[in-house]
C-alpha cells in the first residue's frame, strides 16, 4: 500500500494507495502511519492517499502472500483479464490447504474479501479477492 516515500524541504511525504477506493479504513491507515512515524521522531510527516497508479493484488509480494496464509486469509489468485470474472469459488483453505472448500458469501467483513468454508477441516476463512 505504500507507493512512495520521499523527503522534500525537511518534510517526510508518504503516499498510500488503498486496496479499494471506498475502503472504510483509509482514515485509520493514515493515522496508524502517522503514529508509527511519530514513534521514530519523524515529527513532520505528511501522509497522502492516492489512487494513481491504482493498487492491484499483483503488488502483494510472495512474502506478503505467505503472511496472509499464515494469518488464516487465503491470498488472491490471478487477476482476471478482459471480460473474465476472477475465480473465487474454489479457493484453497489457508488452514489445511484442502481444495474441498465452498464460497459462503461473496462479501466478507470488507469489500476486498469473501467468506469461504472448508469441508475438510470445518473452518470458515476469508479470501482476499484478486483486483
Amino acid at each position: 500500500m505504500i507507493g512512495d516515500v520521499r523527503i522534500e524541504s525537511e518534510v517526510l511525504h508518504v503516499d498510500v494507495t488503498p486496496t479499494f477506493a471506498g475502503c472504510p479504513a483509509i482514515d485509520l491507515i493514515r493515522t496508524e502511519i502517522k503514529t508509527a512515524l511519530a514513534a521514530i521522531d519523524e515529527a513532520t510527516a505528511l501522509v497522502r492517499v492516492t489512487f494513481d497508479p491504482p493498487w492491484t493484488t499483483d503488488r502483494i509480494s510472495a512474502d506478503g502472500r505467505r503472511k496472509l496464509t499464515e494469518f488464516g486469509i487465503a491470498p488472491p489468485g490471478e487477476r482476471a483479464t478482459g471480460c473474465e470474472m476472477p475465480e473465487i469459488e474454489s479457493i484453497q483453505c489457508p488452514n489445511c490447504q484442502s481444495d474441498d472448500t465452498r464460497l459462503e458469501s461473496i462479501f466478507g467483513p470488507t469489500l476486498c474479501r469473501s467468506i469461504h468454508y472448508c469441508d475438510a477441516c470445518r473452518q470458515s476463512f476469508e479470501h482476499f479477492k484478486a483486483v
